[in-house]
């Protein structure tokens, strides 16, 4: 009851802009009705160009994310482990992080050229902070009576890392993943828009350049649904695999 609540809003006023369209007409090149816009989204689906576009998209996100990941819970570790390397590689990560991740765009043209590999490395610098960073502060988490066990027990640092670490900061570290799914598709449509021809990105741009309204809202419309659906797939299995953890 209270997400239809929720829905009311955003239907009342597409309802009104489609009354309003109709009433007094739509002239322009940026707007279009509702219903040329649901057409739009029909057709781009219908005829398989949306979802060609979506999976290039979701392929080069995807990629950019596990790349990005999996260095970024690897510094992470090591970081949150290590508190003497964390302090000494602290100015160098605070330089890098706030750098936008479009900003390295032309090094990565000229690095990998047009096509996944560049668009691919722009995202996994976008996901490498949040996720090492998160790791790092989900390690500091863990609590101290768990590495006093480890003492006790006089395990190895692979042994910790294996059975105490990961496990206990696991939770978080997925938290910092869902997070981080949402920054890889921003990024990798980003791209396409700039750079990249490919992808939603590109097909938004494209139509919002060919003077094509409906397609350019349906396509808008769409990757916002994606990235509702990803959310919402990561959540349930955020739910599945925690249910008796504690919430991070």
């Amino acid at each position: 009851m209270t997400r239809l609540r929720g829905l009311a809003l955003p239907l009342a006023l597409v309802l009104m802009w489609q009354i309003g369209a109709a009433t007094f007409g739509v002239q322009s090149d940026t707007l279009s009705k509702p219903s040329d816009i649901a057409f739009a989204l029909v057709a781009g689906l219908g005829d398989g160009s949306l979802l060609g576009a979506s999976v290039r998209t979701l392929a080069a996100a995807g990629g950019g994310l596990l790349i990005g990941a999996a260095l970024g819970v690897l510094f992470g570790l090591a970081f949150g482990l290590l508190p003497p390397l964390s302090r000494l590689m602290r100015v160098t990560v605070e330089t890098l992080r706030p750098i936008p991740a479009v900003a390295i765009l032309p090094i990565a043209l000229l690095a990998f050229g047009f096509g996944y590999r560049m668009e691919i490395a722009i995202v996994a610098f976008a996901c490498f902070f949040p996720m090492m960073i998160l790791t790092e502060h989900a390690i500091g988490q863990i609590a101290p009576r768990l590495m006093e066990v480890a003492r006790v027990l006089r395990l190895t640092v692979a042994q910790r890392v294996a059975k105490i670490v990961v496990p206990a900061s696991f939770p978080r570290i997925f938290v910092a993943m869902r997070l981080a799914a949402g920054i890889a598709l921003i990024v990798a449509v980003t791209v396409e828009v700039t750079a990249n021809p490919m992808g939603l990105g590109y097909r938004l741009m494209t139509a919002a350049q060919s003077l094509r309204p409906a397609d350019m809202f349906a396509t808008l419309i769409w990757v916002g649904f994606i990235g509702w659906a990803l959310n919402r797939a990561l959540l349930a299995v955020e739910a599945r695999l925690f249910a008796h953890a504690p919430e991070a």
